[in-house]
């Protein structure tokens, strides 16, 4: 096989990825405190290397894998999305940008998310998908005089959180969490934080994406002719 193939399906595949992740950031361009996902590109040479030092050995196909480009992870942008005052006494939004609210989700587990957009149900805070807002103590939070300062905030870096859906985050490592008692230096009423992603330059990075993922198909399918050319002439 021309080992130009490896690495045109290599940039397929990644192109594919890229494509779905950008999307989903575009479509979530609008939604309240939402943070855009983004992925990071590296080769083979990390897993060549750890099969060299354990001595274990290679093959050519090792060797030309090297030179393919893999998706190798990916990583949520903490860029503060911008402050928009709304002048409702349930919008509320965090001046600081690893600083979370607390929300109940499925099974009673503790989620953290950016969406302040919060609403009343039945007396009770709650956000938009109708999940309750959480105090200190893990507890629903009654709509009443000075409700505001029960709102729990917690501070954690983005590397601690993992992504349940899109906009509501589940913890790593409860050692990096610090809870803050006194919410007023980072809470803003009457404001929410919008999304972080920008729209054009999303665009324009689909658009590129897309790009490339045609052209390595058509590279592909050049090499695959000149190799049937190739084929018809010796048989010949």
């Amino acid at each position: 096989m021309n080992q130009g193939v490896y690495s045109l399906a290599a940039t397929m595949v990644n192109q594919l990825n890229r494509v779905d992740v950008l999307s989903n950031n575009l479509a979530n361009a609008n939604t309240t405190g939402f943070k855009q996902d983004n992925l990071t590109e590296g080769s083979f040479n990390y897993y060549l290397e750890k099969s060299k030092n354990e001595n274990t050995q290679t093959t050519k196909l090792n060797i030309v894998n090297n030179t393919v480009p893999k998706i190798d992870g990916d990583y949520i942008s903490s860029i503060h999305g911008a402050i928009v005052t709304t002048g409702n006494e349930l919008d509320f939004s965090i001046n600081q940008r690893d600083v979370f609210f607390k929300i109940e989700g499925l099974n009673n587990e503790v989620l953290l998310t950016k969406d302040g957009s919060f609403k009343n149900k039945d007396g009770f805070l709650v956000n938009h998908d109708g999940a309750y807002v959480l105090n200190n103590e893990n507890e629903r939070i009654n709509i009443e005089d000075g409700f505001e300062n029960q709102i729990a905030l917690i501070k954690t870096p983005y590397e601690n959180i993992d992504k349940v859906g899109n906009n509501n985050y589940k913890i790593n490592n409860q050692q990096q969490v610090d809870e803050i008692i006194d919410n007023t230096p980072y809470l803003l009423q009457g404001s929410i934080e919008k999304s972080n992603v920008n729209a054009i330059s999303t665009m324009v990075s689909l658009i590129d994406s897309q790009r490339r993922l045609e052209q390595a198909q058509k590279a592909s399918t050049g090499i695959d002719e000149l190799n049937q050319k190739l084929i018809d002439k010796l048989t010949r």
